[in-house]
């Protein structure tokens, strides 16, 4: 029997009143894009919270927006999920650091 490997459940909680709705589903994009294949779902959810911008790996809180200051940067924002479903993976350019070439 073949092992399977565990397939984790992305949410994007966003407030519709702020219209994050198009944000939240590029990041959705970027995440599906970058991780599709280790993820069951991206759900996109509507909050009735004001001002509620929220990113879960399963239960696990990747970037709130007053926690965390505003919005994430795509890259820190695959680095952090990549910590939780594959943390020995290179993510390539994004995991290099960016210096200026001489």
């Amino acid at each position: 029997m073949k092992y399977m490997e565990e397939k984790y459940r992305v949410k994007i909680t966003y407030c519709p009143k702020c219209n994050w709705m198009l944000r939240s589903a590029w990041f959705a994009q970027e995440i599906l894009y970058t991780f599709g294949g280790r993820l069951s779902e991206v759900a996109l959810c509507p909050s009735e919270i004001g001002g509620e911008f929220l990113i879960q790996v399963e239960e696990n809180a990747v970037w709130e927006r007053k926690r965390d200051g505003g919005f994430p940067d795509v890259k820190e924002l695959k680095q952090r999920i990549r910590d939780i479903i594959e943390p020995h993976r290179d993510l390539g350019h994004l995991d290099r650091s960016s210096s200026p070439a001489s």
